[in-house]
């Protein structure tokens, strides 16, 4: 897929999924099968009822072919979500959130909706939040000064966001740095 000129300076959330794919997660098995030996590891054996942490990739095959449930991480829950909103829209600074949480939500919430409870409230929240700390991105960046520059608690798909506009404003001010000095 050819993508425009300024999205080239940055992953796509596509290939930020890809990534997020190999965090573990845990799952409830529903057959059995021994370990298996991929490049990124050895995972297994599953062993229904025991619970078994895997690469979110291989639970969504596995859930796909409705071979497992995937158990939601702690944080994909109505009141924990619902904490973190009150709190980016109370105080100035991000809350602390997972680092690939907007990508580990997506992949299990589309192919896992009925292994979270209230998903479509939960879909709501995780919307909320992410225009939530997307209002206070664009306002901390209205707000930057050259002196110093720091965003902790940013999420990977938030910091991919605001990469263009940092490669962009580099590329910016370097050439005027550039003509001063010659």
């Amino acid at each position: 897929m050819a993508l425009p000129q300024p999205l080239r300076t940055s992953v796509t959330p596509h290939e930020l999924e890809l990534i997020a794919s190999e965090q573990l997660v845990e799952i409830l098995p529903l057959i059995t099968m021994e370990k298996t030996a991929f490049i990124s590891g050895a995972y297994g054996p599953l062993r229904p009822p025991a619970k078994c942490r895997i690469p979110l990739w291989m639970a969504m095959n596995l859930k796909v072919k409705k071979k497992c449930h995937i158990i939601p991480p702690d944080w994909l829950n109505i009141e924990f979500l619902q904490e973190r909103l009150s709190r980016e829209t109370s105080y100035p600074e991000f809350s602390q959130m997972p680092f690939r949480f907007t990508e580990i939500a997506k992949a299990i919430l589309d192919v896992a909706p009925d292994d979270v409870q209230n998903s479509e409230k939960v879909r709501s929240l995780l919307k909320d939040l992410r225009e939530a700390r997307q209002a206070k991105s664009r306002e901390g960046l209205a707000k930057l000064d050259h002196s110093e520059l720091s965003l902790p608690n940013l999420c990977s798909m938030e910091i991919n966001e605001l990469r263009p506009f940092f490669i962009h404003c580099d590329g910016c001010s370097y050439p005027s740095f550039t003509r001063r000095t010659r």
